[in-house]
């Protein structure tokens, strides 16, 4: 890890021509180099304060760009050092020389997520919470953001400390019990017992938020399946509201998977759209029915698309035979060209045989893809596909650490009913809290931090 006693700068804003780029410099010497960088500055600069003013260059006395400064004096700043931001025009090499200028007085060049490493350093966040700050940044969707923004404002955060509060308090009582066991008697295996038991629920209280949390912030892939000429490139075409891939009469048009983005009720998704699968000679279309079989094994959710003109065709059931029943909604497509008597036989025909939900729409209409749309949310989240109230577990490091600890909590109850020494519920205890604060950072390794960090963009 490096050292967060040097002074960093780095542009915060992305590449390329704006209104605003801002050039960030923090730590020990960023005031200095404020003042042999910008002018003019009075002698005692104050926090939280934005001076109007130019950069220049101290060596030549060239005029840089008109610009504002603002100052943040340690503690009361991102990072919690001293921290100043050039608000400059946002060129890209304007901000270049800008930048050039902050490493030539003695700063150097930040590395990615540095400046909100050095924030988690001193304080001024939890793992949790600096972990948000990248969901931000990249939340594809409004449900992504506001659930990035309740873990930064520390939701998450709480949650887990007061768990982990409540199991230090427990493993001192333990320990009580096995310091002055003459003193304090026999310990009350059934107390304990209960007391874990509540916070076994609370762990599985946020667990089961895990799916919301991990489709929300990370997207779902959606792979619409089946026979050639079922109507797939229209039903993708049908659900972006654009023309995205070519449709033809002629089974076999798509050889290739093709993958575009849509939101679903929050969820950012990626629609694949497949070859047609069958047998066939033709070495193009066979190496695009391969790669269908592949995307099968990536996707959260199968729409297996069937053409209802033509009803459910050996061949069908064939394929859906093959497809992974607790990931496949069936779809009956060209339901315009149908009457509602003979629709309605062949989705009864269907829920009977396989006990699934079937279905019906026209991607040429739209007629019910509403109604699809609100079926991919809830089997993707299940009936209720609103966001959760309370704290939402996002990451699958928090999913992870929460069932070791959940696992830690569930072998010393376990303990505690059978009447096992303390000595061995102890170490469970200490697993549980051990776990739940790599959440938060409390227990978390140097290089799980530095891991956590490199996914960051330079000048966060």
């Amino acid at each position: 890890m490096l050292p967060a006693t040097d002074t960093i700068s780095a542009i915060a804003t992305p590449p390329g021509e704006g209104g605003i780029g801002i050039v960030r410099v923090s730590g020990a010497q960023a005031f200095d180099i404020a003042r042999k960088v910008f002018r003019p500055i009075p002698a005692e600069v104050q926090s939280h304060r934005i001076y109007v003013g130019t950069v220049v260059d101290p060596d030549t006395g060239e005029h840089i760009d008109r610009a504002l400064l603002l100052t943040f004096r340690a503690p009361r700043s991102y990072t919690g050092e001293d921290v100043v931001e050039f608000s400059c025009h946002g060129g890209t090499v304007l901000l270049r020389r800008v930048l050039r200028l902050t490493v030539q007085q003695g700063a150097r060049l930040a590395q990615p997520g540095e400046f909100t490493l050095r924030a988690f350093l001193n304080g001024r966040l939890d793992l949790a919470q600096a972990e948000a700050v990248a969901d931000l940044v990249r939340a594809r969707t409004e449900s992504a953001q506001r659930l990035a923004i309740r873990q930064h404002e520390g939701e998450l955060s709480r949650a887990i400390h007061a768990i982990r509060d409540e199991l230090v308090g427990i493993l001192a009582l333990v320990e009580a019990y096995l310091d002055f066991s003459d003193d304090l008697g026999e310990m009350d295996y059934d107390y304990l017992s209960e007391q874990l038991q509540q916070l076994i629920a609370r762990c599985q209280k946020l667990l089961s938020t895990a799916r919301y949390g991990r489709l929300t912030r990370e997207g779902a892939t959606v792979v619409i399946v089946g026979r050639p000429n079922v109507g797939k490139s229209s039903l993708l075409n049908a659900l972006l509201g654009e023309e995205r891939a070519i449709v033809t009469d002629i089974p076999g048009t798509t050889r290739d998977v093709i993958r575009e983005s849509i939101q679903i009720h929050g969820i950012p998704a990626q629609l694949w759209d497949t070859a047609g699968l069958r047998e066939t000679e033709d070495a193009v279309e066979r190496f695009g029915v391969e790669r269908t079989h592949r995307s099968l094994r990536d996707a959260d959710l199968i729409l297996f698309l069937l053409s209802a003109p033509e009803g459910f065709t050996d061949e069908d059931k064939h394929l859906l035979a093959r497809l992974p029943s607790e990931r496949t909604l069936l779809v009956w497509n060209k339901c315009d060209l149908l009457p509602e008597e003979a629709l309605a036989a062949l989705r009864r025909q269907l829920e009977k045989q396989y006990a699934a939900r079937v279905l019906t729409v026209s991607a040429l209409t739209g007629w019910k893809l509403r109604e699809l749309l609100d079926a991919i949310a809830e089997q993707l989240l299940g009936s209720d596909w609103l966001m959760p109230e309370g704290a939402i577990v996002t990451g699958e490091r928090h999913q992870i650490a929460l069932q070791t600890a959940m696992e830690s909590l569930q072998r010393a109850q376990r303990s505690s009913q059978e009447g096992i020494p303390a000595e061995f519920i102890a170490v469970d205890l200490r697993a549980a809290i051990d776990a739940l604060g790599l959440i938060t950072g409390d227990t978390a390794t140097e290089d799980i931090v530095e891991r956590i960090f490199s996914d960051f963009c330079i000048g966060k």
